[in-house]
């Protein structure tokens, strides 16, 4: 993983107020990461840290006012609908909710046909590449003459993600991608994109809120907080053994089976500073 694929420059995003002399809002404040051929970069932080903000910029669905954003070496951070257009075979996504991010009037065929058609790809080359889509995310091979409301939680986003690796991308950007999942199903389909990626070297910018969800899958993590990086590092490390207090309180919250160790969390999480006073 030596080859940097994705590259943001000190971006930020500001979104006008809403009346005549409201103050614009700044999302993100001069953020910088980098993610690397076949790495998962895990992005974590509480509702409004920014995370899904930069996910978004990086998408070209979030207005970057300052700094860059370069995939490959190519400045994308203004793109046109033209050059987003092309950029969809190097960079996919995959939404948080896969009950609506699937045409429900569609087959499963038909919906993962969907971006083939777009680009040209030769019918028998489609066929084949479904059949492998399907065989890849565990799915039967009967699943394309069904209709999404046929499936569970957990196969609509297996789908959802055979979707997005059709084009076969350098990139997915997936946001919050287990959150609407439940505990067993969240385990199953982390384990489906780590073996993805195995087998492909897809690179993830993986956003979560939940700590463990991303020390399972990620290479580095970078923990934001009211729009900016707080602590960025190696993944064990930072989901582990946490240096900021900021993510220490994230670490400290996550639940735990045993009682007494959560009672000591508890504790340990009430001598930290208040989140109000960490950016002070």
């Amino acid at each position: 993983m030596n080859q940097t694929l994705l590259e943001i420059r000190k971006a930020s995003v500001e979104y006008p107020g809403r009346g005549i002399r409201a103050k614009t809002f700044r999302a993100l404040h001069g953020v910088s990461l980098g993610v690397q051929k076949g790495e998962c970069v895990g992005l974590v932080g509480e509702s409004g840290s920014g995370k899904t903000t930069l996910g978004r910029a990086v998408l070209g669905l979030a207005p970057v006012t300052a700094g860059k954003i370069l995939f490959r070496g190519q400045d994308i951070t203004h793109a046109s609908r033209a050059m987003r257009r092309e950029l969809a075979s190097d960079i996919q996504v995959v939404f948080q909710d896969p009950y609506t991010s699937l045409n429900p009037s569609l087959t499963i065929d038909q919906i993962l046909a969907e971006p083939l058609t777009v680009r040209k790809i030769p019918g028998a080359e489609a066929k084949k590449r479904i059949r492998d889509l399907f065989e890849m995310v565990h799915l039967p091979a009967d699943s394309g003459t069904r209709l999404p409301r046929e499936f569970s939680g957990g196969q609509r986003q297996r789908i959802a993600i055979a979707r997005a690796l059709a084009l076969r991308p350098a990139l997915v950007v997936c946001d919050e991608p287990v959150s609407a999942l439940d505990l067993s199903t969240q385990a199953r389909v982390l384990e489906l994109f780590r073996d993805i990626q195995e087998q492909t070297q897809t690179a993830y910018l993986f956003v979560s809120h939940d700590l463990e969800v991303v020390r399972h899958i990620s290479h580095r993590v970078a923990v934001m907080y009211r729009g900016e990086i707080v602590e960025f590092g190696d993944g064990d490390q930072v989901t582990a053994r946490p240096s900021h207090p900021y993510t220490q309180r994230l670490f400290l919250a996550a639940p735990v089976a045993d009682p007494e160790a959560q009672a000591r969390r508890r504790e340990e999480r009430h001598r930290l500073p208040a989140a109000t006073a960490l950016s002070a």
